[in-house]
């Protein structure tokens, strides 16, 4: 299942996840149980303060309209983040935190 790779990433989490889908799919895990363990296995989201937005996008040495664009967000977007007067949510964090453990790669 390729849902399985993305979620669970590699290691002994992947091979426990095949595991538990395994389960499922015989009937011996209901889909609630799954569910809980289908959350487990995301990764982890964590709030960025402005000056590590800024050191993530000096980092991947891009200019703000050049990592808006990245994260499909308004340049002003970028520059409110940096400056404190907004916090990124949603699909804007967690591409955020991609960007943090992977780099500007893992999203293009």
């Amino acid at each position: 299942m390729a849902a399985t790779k993305n979620r669970a990433g590699g290691g002994i989490l992947a091979s426990v996840h095949k595991t538990a889908t395994g389960l499922h799919e015989a009937g011996l895990m209901d889909k609630a149980t799954m569910r809980e363990f289908d959350a487990l296995c995301l990764t982890p989201v964590a709030p960025l303060t402005p000056e590590e937005i800024r050191a993530l996008r000096e980092r991947e040495q891009v200019s703000q309209p050049v990592f808006a664009h990245y994260l499909n967000v308004r340049k002003d977007a970028v520059s409110k983040w940096e400056r404190g007067k907004k916090r990124p949510d949603g699909p804007s964090l967690k591409l955020l935190n991609l960007v943090r453990a992977k780099g500007l790669q893992a999203i293009t």
